[in-house]
């Protein structure tokens, strides 16, 4: 077992912790994830308009080559996150959490709306695909910059006893970016021709970006830094902060063992989340009938059910993480990586039947292994690396991981559905992820509760801080692999 806490010799004194106003915490909690609401919004809103930007931007192609190749754009994006990490992880670092997060936000809302700019295929022809090309590389080079950097930034505000909860409030913005997305999506179509819809209708969710970003800029640059980059600055010296990426790189990758966890655990949570939210609205809505030779579920039916699982799972991602506070976080992992081993083929079954009842639960049995990860990932993972390299190091594991694996999901599974003619890809992909975060899950120790590696303890008051020290004299401090030089 990969050994992340131990006890030390040395005992924190109550004037030693860090101690954040509660009032502080809620601004803090409430920039990050209004942020990850408008970066979510701009990626859900493309899944969910998948089969309109295939016609837009893909009319020429045949339906299937048409599908993979939109699939392919919405890839793209992930193949540069890692990318965006390295620049974006390694400049939190340097220069702190907010400044890069309100960077990221402006570049998302910019991408997003350049999309709804485009011109259609029909229009300027090849150059229609290109430009959509570019607009999703910005978005891709956004959101690796930013995902970490807001694990980092609620993890290090968060007190030690209460950073699942509120760690959980991240995921509540990407859901609900995801629901508000969908809920757009659901509009355009019910409100809107077919003819409108692929003549302007289209855009204007791309164009609710602007304002959307804009008001996340705003609220993310009133806040001060996070208090454990604050100390950290506090200690060093000119010469660390002018250290060179190269050598930062280098002490990111001594920490491989906290590398290979993260990126395992990273693909167990995205998966179920891509498959759930990029790759299912087509699948349901479209491989299911042509492959079947069934009528099929209508696109407003699918979304509607896609709203309500996401409702639900909204409502539990809380629960989940106050519940991770007093039970652990390992627990819900593994619940969550069992789950897709063991439930991958029955749920898929149950959405290949057509029938709306069916395809609801299967889509729900989804969403609550999914809020598993969502709702206690967000402070697990920022707890795997020390303070100085925490952004960096979260940054580059989790952003190839979903790069690589999960990302591309609804490429890599809808080209083997299309190409081998068997509808259970998804099952068998679900239940790897699982494997992997079951594997990776059990290697760590339980993290609930313990004080960030690299970091004074952290309380929300002076009385919690002495409880704090009375209840846990010696820090926990995790062991970094041999000839680490950021232990």
């Amino acid at each position: 077992m990969l050994s992340m806490h131990v006890e030390s010799d040395r005992s924190w004194k109550a004037s030693e912790c860090v101690v954040t106003e509660p009032s502080t915490i809620k601004r803090a909690i409430t920039a990050a994830s209004v942020g990850n609401i408008t970066e979510w919004y701009d990626f859900g809103v493309y899944a969910y308009f998948e089969p309109t930007i295939q016609k837009v931007f893909f009319s020429n192609l045949s339906h299937t080559m048409g599908q993979i190749a939109t699939f392919g754009l919405f890839a793209v994006s992930f193949l540069i996150r890692p990318v965006g990490g390295v620049f974006f992880g390694f400049l939190a670092d340097r220069i702190g959490r907010n400044r890069v997060l309100a960077a990221t936000m402006i570049l998302m809302a910019v991408g997003t709306f350049a999309i709804g700019c485009i011109p259609s295929q029909e229009s300027i022809g090849i150059l229609a695909p290109l430009m959509l090309l570019g607009a999703r590389l910005i978005q891709g080079f956004s959101t690796g910059g930013e995902y970490g950097n807001a694990m980092t930034f609620i993890a290090e505000y968060a007190p030690d006893r209460r950073r699942g909860f509120l760690g959980s409030w991240l995921e509540f913005g990407t859901f609900t970016g995801y629901l508000l997305g969908a809920i757009v999506v659901t509009v355009a179509h019910s409100a809107l021709t077919e003819e409108q819809l692929l003549s302007w209708g289209w855009r204007i969710p791309f164009f609710i970006a602007l304002p959307l970003g804009l008001v996340g800029v705003y609220l993310r640059t009133r806040l001060a830094e996070t208090p454990a980059f604050a100390a950290l600055e506090k200690e060093a010296d000119d010469r660390e902060k002018a250290q060179a990426v190269g050598r930062t790189m280098k002490d990111v990758m001594v920490l491989w063992p906290y590398l290979l966890v993260c990126m395992g655990l990273a693909l167990a949570w995205n998966v179920p989340n891509y498959m759930l939210t990029s790759y299912m609205p087509t699948y349901v809505t479209q491989t299911l009938p042509m492959m079947q030779h069934a009528g099929g579920m209508s696109a407003t039916s699918s979304e509607i059910l896609q709203i309500v699982v996401m409702v639900i799972a909204l409502l539990s991602i809380p629960v989940i993480g106050w519940l991770s506070d007093r039970f652990g976080r390992k627990p819900f992992v593994l619940v969550g990586s069992v789950g897709l081993v063991v439930l991958a083929y029955p749920m898929i079954l149950l959405i290949r039947s057509q029938s709306e009842v069916a395809a609801f639960l299967g889509l729900l049995i989804m969403g609550l292994l999914l809020i598993c990860f969502s709702a206690t990932m967000p402070s697990t993972l920022p707890a795997l690396f020390p303070t100085k390299l925490r952004a960096s190091g979260l940054s580059v594991a989790f952003n190839v991981s979903v790069s690589l694996f999960a990302g591309t999901t609804s490429l890599v599974v809808g080209s083997l559905v299309a190409l081998t003619g068997d509808l259970n890809w998804p099952a068998y992909y679900l239940a790897i992820a699982g494997l992997v975060g079951t594997v990776s899950i059990l290697a760590i120790r339980e993290p609930g509760g313990a004080t960030m590696w690299g970091s004074p303890p952290a309380a929300a008051s002076l009385e919690e801080a002495h409880a704090l020290v009375t209840s846990r004299p010696a820090s926990a401090v995790p062991v970094a692999p041999a000839g680490s030089r950021v232990a």
